[in-house]
């Protein structure tokens, strides 16, 4: 009898843990976005990412990254942290910090499914 109770606690314990996990992995994953909302938005990314073997003056020189066919989750989680500071290029957190959740959704939708 002892041991039943025991096993059932456990039991309990252990999922409530997978429960919990699974509520914090939704949470953290990015909402999707709509890819034709994410064109419309583009104009403050084509004039860096949208040019072939681009490099830019400012702050440095340095050749500007490929975004096109990235996983959606990384360019979120890189403008987010554009956003909060995290990433600290002046232009790149200009640009994060005029951006909603759904706009970075949006363009991550837009360039994670382009191919260019």
């Amino acid at each position: 009898m002892g041991n039943s109770r025991i096993f059932a606690a456990l039991f309990a314990g252990a999922t409530l843990a997978v429960f919990s996990q699974s509520v914090v992995a939704q949470a953290a994953a990015p909402a999707p976005g709509n890819a034709e909302a994410g064109k419309a938005k583009i104009a403050m990314c084509i004039g860096c990412h949208g040019v072939e073997g681009y490099r830019t003056a400012y702050p440095d020189v340095y050749h500007v990254p490929k975004i096109y066919g990235q996983q959606q989750a990384y360019i979120v989680k890189s403008l987010q942290a554009y956003k909060t500071g995290e990433r600290s290029h002046p232009s790149m957190r200009g640009i994060a910090r005029g951006l909603t959740d759904a706009d970075m959704a949006d363009l991550a939708a837009y360039y994670g499914g382009a191919q260019k």
